[in-house]
């Protein structure tokens, strides 16, 4: 990308504008949550969002609010902040996953959907990101003077990325094999010739229908990497007396996660060094129920929290009983993904009193959003934006920025990486294809508009929007001029002569963009010999 006047008056009003008291450059907070629509938060001001799907509940929509999620600090984050109204990302995960992690999208990663990744170039397995797209978000941060830490969900292989430590829940590699720490898991096991899946914890054959997975919420899996304390690179915990002696089934794994990031933040701030914490969070996921084996729930319950207007109390888990029969003691909610939105509301005003508490919120930037839409209702969804509509919240009170609130403008999720390499004073080679756009000239400048379309992917499908047209990934046409009031319900274009000239001028201009990523059919895997020589990061 060529830096332009705006970008470089953006980069010094930044400079300029964060305390350079405790250190040259402001830490960054990225949390990246899982399967949660722009919908499911109240800011976005949807008139519906999702039910539980478990019991004597069938899931789908619900405009009841006793399912809607009670987010105060995400809200407050949002208001005195900005939080932009159309955030888009893949459909599903995996390749969410790689468009924040490489800034690019799928016709340069090669991560099209969760099970269709284009082969590596030497033809065997698929194509690992960090050879892909070498300029990934953790090596921008790293060029940039951070400390990294990666925290939650990986999805992918940790190995090539350059993160200095990291949790995770599960741990890279758990998937199907038998972990000391806990017999909270799903596994495959041959039975009369075929593969079956048992739940680990009781030994029985599952009934409803389910995946290979291991437990990252009760009673989790946990993976450090490189932690001081640890003898090891990677290494299972609980790893020592006193953390086995805590462990158990009141363990909640995105409690683990939190403790342990602030654990690095703490470390960090002692040695004067501006930290990069990204935190790839479970929360929003659907996973089976451990505590409730034959409930079918989609979204297991969280430690219960309340909120009275100026903090949270949580209630301490209280979970007794063993092989699938549990007793809560009222000590944890229903299921619901709005429960999980309300732990991840919680788990904020965590961090923005961990941030007040170590001197450093005017010297933070945070940043909130989500990989695709809630399972069940938008993901891998190709229709309109149900799969790929997220939120996206970005709180830096000692940035001066010349927007607050709502943002009526589009942004991708790949535009995360250009704005973090630009807050790090890293310069990404012009030769080096970057398909994200840094927000700083938008967030710090009189630029009204941040980008003129947006794109996202599913399989071989194309899905792309701008101010006036949307088509999605069926080859449907939409009217997004007016923002309906699902988020979603947006008029079909079905005789373009009912709409304006600029509605089909934009339609021709989004047609243009698309073949220059329309490379599923003809170039699905990586090229021989890969791309070549890559220019290395620069420091501005």
């Amino acid at each position: 990308m060529k830096t332009s006047k705006k970008i470089l008056l953006g980069s010094l009003l930044m400079m300029l504008s964060f305390s350079m008291e405790a250190q040259k450059k402001p830490n960054i907070i990225l949390l990246y949550a899982d399967d949660i629509s722009a919908r499911e938060l109240p800011i976005y001001g949807s008139d519906t969002w999702s039910l539980p799907k478990g019991g004597k509940l069938k899931g789908g929509d619900t405009q009841d609010v006793k399912y809607r999620a009670k987010t105060p600090n995400l809200n407050r984050l949002a208001q005195e902040g900005v939080f932009v109204k159309t955030t888009w990302a893949a459909t599903v995960c995996s390749p969410s996953r790689a468009m924040m992690m490489t800034g690019r999208y799928a016709h340069l990663h090669k991560w099209w959907h969760n099970s269709d990744k284009g082969k590596a170039p030497n033809g065997k397995g698929s194509w690992n990101l960090y050879d892909s797209s070498p300029h990934s978000i953790a090596n921008v941060a790293k060029a940039g003077g951070y400390a990294t830490y990666w925290a939650g969900k990986t999805q992918m292989s940790i190995a090539g990325f350059q993160f200095d430590e990291g949790c995770f829940t599960p741990g890279e590699g758990s998937y199907n094999k038998e972990i000391h720490t806990t017999d909270f898991r799903l596994e495959t096991r041959k039975e009369t010739g075929k593969k079956k899946i048992f739940n680990a914890d009781t030994g029985k054959q599952l009934t409803q229908k389910s995946y290979v997975q291991s437990g990252w919420y009760w009673k989790p899996h946990v993976q450090l990497m490189n932690h001081p304390d640890s003898k090891e690179h990677l290494e299972w915990w609980p790893n020592d007396k006193a953390s086995e002696k805590e462990f158990g089934l009141n363990t909640f794994g995105p409690d683990v996660e939190l403790e342990f990031i602030f654990d690095f933040m703490e470390r960090k701030k002692k040695e004067d060094e501006p930290f990069f914490v990204y935190h790839t969070s479970h929360l929003g996921h659907d996973a089976f129920d451990f505590l409730h084996p034959d409930s079918g729930n989609k979204w297991p319950g969280t430690p219960k929290i309340s909120w009275d207007g100026k903090k949270y109390t949580r209630t301490a888990p209280n979970v007794t009983g063993d092989n699938g029969v549990y007793d809560t003691h009222g000590t944890i909610t229903e299921d619901g993904i709005h429960n999980h939105v309300n732990y991840l509301d919680y788990q904020v005003w965590l961090y923005m009193n961990k941030l007040k508490e170590m001197g450093i919120e005017d010297n933070t930037i945070f940043i909130f959003c989500a990989d695709n839409g809630t399972s069940g209702y938008g993901k891998s969804s190709p229709v309109s934006q149900r799969g790929t509509h997220v939120p996206l919240i970005i709180y830096a009170p000692g940035l001066h920025m010349t927007k607050k609130g709502a943002q009526d403008v589009l942004v991708n999720i790949s535009d995360m990486l250009p704005t973090i390499a630009e807050i790090a004073g890293v310069k990404i080679p012009d030769s080096y294809e970057i398909n994200g756009e840094s927000l700083i000239p938008f967030l710090t400048t009189n630029k009204k508009k941040h980008r003129e379309w947006i794109y996202a992917y599913h399989k071989e499908t194309q899905i792309v929007r701008g101010d006036l047209v949307m088509k999605d990934g069926n080859n449907v046409w939409y009217d997004v001029s007016a923002n309906p009031t699902d988020l979603i319900s947006f008029p079909k274009i079905k005789d373009w002569s009912t709409v304006s000239e600029a509605h089909r001028k934009e339609r021709d201009e989004l047609l243009g963009i698309i073949p220059q990523f329309n490379l599923h059919e003809t170039a699905h895997d990586a090229p021989k010999g890969g791309y070549g020589k890559v220019a290395p990061l620069e420091k501005k």
